[in-house]
């Protein structure tokens, strides 16, 4: 039985990372997630994929230069699918709060180390606050995110977000001790699908939108599939 995660909520059908996006996923009854986390410059996690504001909110300059009480007051509809109501960039608290999520997939970017750091402490103590520290696991591409969270906050699960095959990733994802592989659907052959699973790791492929595509790697035996779309993968895979 293969999971369906709504990438960024649902991104293919509201504005990315938002509230409505994320009770857009939950509507279909998919109610498992994948978010993005930055960091404001008071520290409060946001729910944001870039690191700067222009594409979603059109504004200039880095989330990490805003404080969280200015993010919150920022639309976050621009170059999504159109949507009336204005859609701010929310904390992650905020979606701890309103969405009863079975579990979150939270894709910290690249960090510094003390950035790293900051980011996982603040994710497990959020986490726990509200019950949640077995419904998460912290993924990332970055070396000092999942080192940091295996050294900070080993009571968490990891996840290596795999965009290229140039390193193994199995390799990395055993050096950090991570339970989880998000592959790029593209790296997903059998082989490498089998050799993941019986290492331990669940595979969560990305970001897969068309029908066909979802029942192949759901018939090869994947984990769980992100995609953009949650309602057509749960009519596609009943």
């Amino acid at each position: 039985m293969t999971l369906i995660y709504g990438h960024r909520g649902a991104k293919g059908e509201a504005p990315e990372n938002t509230l409505t996006s994320f009770r857009q996923c939950l509507s279909h009854g998919v109610t498992r997630c994948e978010l993005d986390l930055h960091l404001s410059a008071d520290n409060e996690l946001m729910v944001i994929h870039d690191p700067t504001l222009k594409r979603t909110t059109g504004r200039r300059g880095k989330v990490v230069e805003h404080t969280a009480a200015e993010l919150v007051t920022y639309d976050a509809r621009k170059g999504g699918p159109g949507h009336v109501q204005p859609c701010p960039i929310p904390r992650l608290e905020e979606l701890f709060e309103k969405c009863p999520f079975e579990h979150w997939q939270l894709e910290v970017k690249s960090a510094s180390r003390t950035r790293a750091a900051s980011t996982v402490l603040a994710i497990r103590e959020l986490a726990q606050q509200h019950g949640l520290l077995d419904k998460v696991t912290i993924t990332s591409s970055s070396r000092e995110v999942l080192g940091a969270a295996q050294e900070l906050v080993p009571d968490i699960k990891r996840g290596l977000v795999a965009e290229y095959a140039w390193l193994d990733p199995l390799k990395v994802a055993q050096n950090y001790a991570c339970e989880m592989l998000a592959l790029n659907w593209t790296l997903c052959t059998p082989e490498r699908l089998e050799k993941a699973q019986r290492q331990g790791l669940h595979v969560s492929v990305w970001t897969v939108n068309e029908p066909a595509l979802m029942r192949r790697l759901a018939d090869f035996g994947v984990d769980s599939l992100i995609t953009d779309f949650p309602g057509l993968a749960r009519t596609t895979l009943g």
